[in-house]
C-alpha cells in the first residue's frame, strides 16, 4: 500500500496499492506504435491542449503540490506556471535538436536525417518538484512518439496523478501515458523490465550510480540521469551586500532546501566575510517557515517527512562534532512534524569535509584566503551541477567560469536561476552527460542517417578483369 502524507500536518492524502510494473509495461508498448504514428503536428496539438488543460485545473492541482509536499501555495503556482510555459519549449527543443533534414548530393543522391523513438520510456521523478519535474520528462518523450510509463515519488503520488489526469483528458491516449505507484522496489522493477527501451530519472546520486550500475550490460538502452549537487556559490568583493545576501537565502532555502540546484556551500573571502553572514543572519531572522496555506504566506515549509528532517538534525550534528560552528541553528520547532529553520555553519575549521548533498536547508561556510583557492574550493566535490558566483567584476566572472565545473555557471544569479530554454544537466555525480529541460529531445529519439536516390546508379572503376 502507498500512502501519501501531508508533511505539515501528517493527514492522509492519499493511498492506493502497490502499482502492476508487468501491466502498466504491456499496456504502454499496446499503446506506443499507435501513438508514434500519429503525425507530428498531431502530437504537438494533443500536448498543446494539455496546457489548456492544465491551466483550467491551475489552482487545485497548486493546492494539492503545496499540501503533499509541504511547499508554500505560492511556489507551488510557480510549478504550474513552468508546466504551463513548457511545453511550446518542448516544441522548440524538438525542432532544433531533433529536426528532419536532408542534404543534397551530387545527381539526385542526398542525406537523410530523421529521427525515431525509442518505444517505451520509464519516468523516474523525484517528489521535490513532483509535477513540473515530471512534465518535462514526458512532453518531450510524447511529442517524439514515445508511450510514457510515470513512476512518481512514493512521497507524492497524488500530485502526479493528477498531472497524467490533465494529460488523458486533453487527448493524449490511456497507454501512452501510464502511471505506477509504488515504492523503491517498483522503481527498480520498472527500470530493468525488458520492456521498457529506456529510463529517465531525475534523483538521488545514489539511486542514479545503482541505475548507472544496472544498465551496464545493455547499451541499447537510454538512461538520462539528472542528479543533484553538492553546489557553490561563491561570494567576492561586492559592495551591494543585501543583494547578496538575498541571493545566497534565495539559491540554499527556496523549497526549503530541497531542490538539486540548491547552494550547499557558501565560500567567502577570510577576513572579509564577517558583514556579509551578518546580512545573511538578519535575513534568516526574518524568514517565515510554516504551513503552505499560512498567513502571511510562508517562505518556506517543512521538509518532506519526519525521516528526512531526523537525518538532516544528524548530518548537522555531525558538521559540529567534527568542528563545524554554527552561525544560525538548524531548529525543529514543531515536534513530531518536518518543519526546520535554516541552518547556516562555519565548516572551514573541518580538515575532511563531506563530500554529500543534504537535501535541505543547510548551508556550510567556507572561508578561503584568495579567489584561487575559492575556484579550487568550488571544485573539490564529485559533483558537478551548478555554481555562482556573486561580484561586480566582470574578469572574476571570466576566471570562475572558465575553471569552475559545473553545468550550469551563474554570475550574481541564485544557483537555482535556470532558464527554461536551456539545457539542465551537470557533470560528475550530478549527471551522465545528458542534460534535459531544452535538450531532453536527444534522450528521446535516436537519429536515423539514410543514403538516398530516386533510382538505383552503380559502377565499379576498379577491379574488374575485362569482360
Amino acid at each position: 500500500m502507498v500512502i501519501s502524507t501531508e508533511p505539515a500536518t501528517g493527514a492522509v492524502i492519499w493511498e492506493g496499492p502497490e502499482g502492476d510494473v508487468d501491466g502498466e509495461v504491456a499496456a504502454a508498448r499496446a499503446s506506443w506504435a499507435e501513438w508514434a504514428a500519429r503525425p507530428l503536428t498531431v502530437r504537438i496539438e494533443t500536448l498543446r491542449r494539455v496546457t489548456n488543460t492544465v491551466r483550467a485545473r491551475a489552482e487545485p492541482l497548486a493546492d494539492l503540490i503545496a499540501r503533499e509536499t509541504g511547499k508554500p501555495l505560492w511556489e507551488a503556482r510557480t510549478e504550474i506556471e513552468a508546466v504551463i510555459a513548457r511545453t511550446d519549449i518542448a516544441v522548440n527543443g524538438y525542432s532544433e535538436r531533433s529536426a528532419s533534414r536532408k542534404l543534397d548530393g551530387q545527381m539526385t543522391n542526398r542525406t537523410a536525417l530523421r529521427h525515431k523513438p525509442h518505444g517505451v520510456l520509464a519516468v523516474l521523478t523525484p517528489y521535490s518538484m513532483p509535477v513540473q519535474a515530471a512534465n518535462d520528462h514526458i512532453v518531450p518523450a510524447l511529442i517524439a512518439g514515445n508511450a510514457v510509463v510515470l513512476k512518481p515519488s512514493e512521497k507524492a503520488p497524488a500530485s502526479a496523478l493528477l498531472l497524467a489526469e490533465c494529460f488523458h483528458a486533453a487527448g493524449v491516449p490511456a497507454g501512452a501515458l501510464r502511471l505506477l505507484t509504488g515504492g523503491p522496489d517498483t522503481g527498480k522493477a520498472l527500470a530493468r523490465h525488458p520492456g521498457v527501451d529506456g529510463v529517465l530519472f531525475t534523483g538521488s546520486a545514489r539511486v542514479g550510480l545503482a541505475l548507472h550500475r544496472q544498465f551496464a550490460e545493455t547499451p541499447n538502452r537510454i538512461l538520462s540521469l539528472e542528479m543533484g549537487g553538492n553546489n557553490p556559490l561563491v561570494v567576492w568583493d561586492t559592495p551591494t551586500l543585501h543583494a547578496a545576501a538575498i541571493i545566497v537565502v534565495q539559491s540554499a532555502f527556496t523549497t526549503a532546501g530541497q531542490r538539486c540546484t540548491a547552494a550547499r556551500r557558501l565560500i567567502v573571502k577570510d577576513g572579509a566575510h564577517e558583514p556579509l553572514l551578518d546580512e545573511i543572519t538578519r535575513l534568516i531572522g526574518r524568514l517565515v517557515v510554516a504551513e503552505p496555506h499560512s498567513d502571511p504566506a510562508p517562505f518556506m515549509g517543512p521538509v518532506i517527512d519526519n525521516d528526512t528532517a531526523e537525518t538532516l538534525q544528524e548530518r548537522w550534528l555531525d558538521l559540529m562534532l567534527k568542528g563545524g560552528r554554527p552561525i544560525t541553528h538548524l531548529q525543529r520547532p514543531l515536534p513530531g512534524r518536518p518543519f526546520l529553520t535554516p541552518g547556516l555553519i562555519d565548516v572551514t575549521g573541518i580538515e575532511k569535509r563531506p563530500d554529500e548533498e543534504l537535501f535541505g536547508p543547510i548551508l556550510q561556510v567556507i572561508r578561503v584566503p584568495d579567489f584561487d583557492a575559492a575556484i579550487a574550493e568550488a571544485n573539490a566535490t564529485r559533483y558537478g551541477l551548478c555554481a555562482a558566483l556573486i561580484s561586480e567584476q566582470p574578469g572574476l566572472y571570466e576566471r570562475f567560469w572558465a575553471n569552475v565545473r559545473a553545468g550550469i555557471i551563474n554570475w550574481n544569479r541564485p544557483t537555482n536561476g535556470v532558464a527554461a530554454n536551456a539545457p539542465l544537466g551537470g557533470l560528475g555525480l550530478s549527471g551522465n552527460h545528458r542534460p534535459g529541460a531544452y535538450y531532453a529531445a536527444d534522450n528521446c529519439a535516436y537519429p536515423v542517417v539514410s543514403g538516398e536516390a530516386d533510382q538505383a546508379r552503380a559502377s565499379i572503376g576498379v577491379g574488374l578483369r575485362d569482360a
